[in-house]
């Protein structure tokens, strides 16, 4: 179904984007890899997709907060691979502090990457989705799209915003084979959590197992976190057929979180 497709996934050599493009790859999806390595390191990353999968893999480390980097993705994506079929919005930065002592760089970087990029993205990838009449957008949003919590203003103003533009997206682009929708997961297990869990730890002289149950179960009832993986293969479902009118939605993944 999903066979010699392209899917540009950003944010992409690590955790939740690289689980994604593992997963889109094993459906036969050509992909472009994003993310902050080097890039030498990029190419020898797309080169194991390359083999793993019998697929084309393209590697572009492009500085997202720039509008004309993102017009340069896209111009290497469209003449090495061809027009975007899947896009996932999937970089995204954090900085924790109450909004009195909040540093405006770290606001103007975290709307930057977690907001503003995927508004020009889309901008520059839907012409060739609806060319094609068919296309796939899907924001990776965060339950912090849907609720709040202390110290993460830029944060929860960048997802909520995401969620607002995906709905104007699938509202306007309802007709035209196009569909965008937000995923907002809980508690994922990736590097970055895991290292606040060892810090919880340390600072409350707890074990490892312990301190990532309190910090599970603070905010959401299932006591686990989420693998990456289980949001690259609900992405492909998204993209599928049996799909095709869920659009402008937000989908939580998380334990139960909002349902609170």
């Amino acid at each position: 179904m999903l066979k010699g497709k392209v899917a540009l996934i950003t944010g992409s050599t690590s955790g939740i984007g690289l689980a994604t493009a593992h997963v889109l790859a094993e459906h036969g999806v050509n992909i472009v890899l994003h993310g902050l390595l080097d890039d030498e390191a990029g190419r020898q990353l797309a080169e194991q997709f390359n083999q793993q999968y019998q697929i084309n893999t393209l590697f572009n480390n492009a500085d997202i907060r720039q509008p004309s980097a993102i017009a340069n993705l896209i111009e290497q994506t469209q003449q090495t691979l061809g027009d975007i079929d899947i896009l996932v919005n999937n970089a995204g930065i954090q900085h924790t502090e109450r909004v009195e002592h909040f540093p405006p760089n770290k606001w103007d970087d975290i709307i930057a990457i977690n907001l503003s990029s995927a508004f020009h993205l889309i901008q520059q990838t839907l012409p060739m989705m609806s060319k094609n009449n068919w296309g796939r957008i899907i924001n990776i949003a965060s339950v912090h799209g849907l609720v709040a919590s202390k110290n993460k203003a830029a944060y929860c103003a960048a997802k909520h915003g995401l969620i607002g533009l995906t709905k104007v997206v699938a509202l306007e682009n309802a007709e035209l084979g196009i569909t965008a929708n937000s995923i907002c997961p809980g508690w994922v297990d990736t590097p970055l959590i895991n290292h606040q869990i060892k810090e919880i730890a340390e600072q409350k002289q707890l074990t490892i197992e312990q301190a990532k149950y309190d910090l599970i179960t603070a905010k959401q009832p299932l006591p686990e976190m989420m693998d990456p993986r289980q949001i690259g293969e609900f992405i492909v479902f998204l993209c599928s057929d049996a799909a095709r009118s869920i659009t402008g939605a937000s989908l939580p993944m998380d334990g139960a979180w909002t349902a609170q």
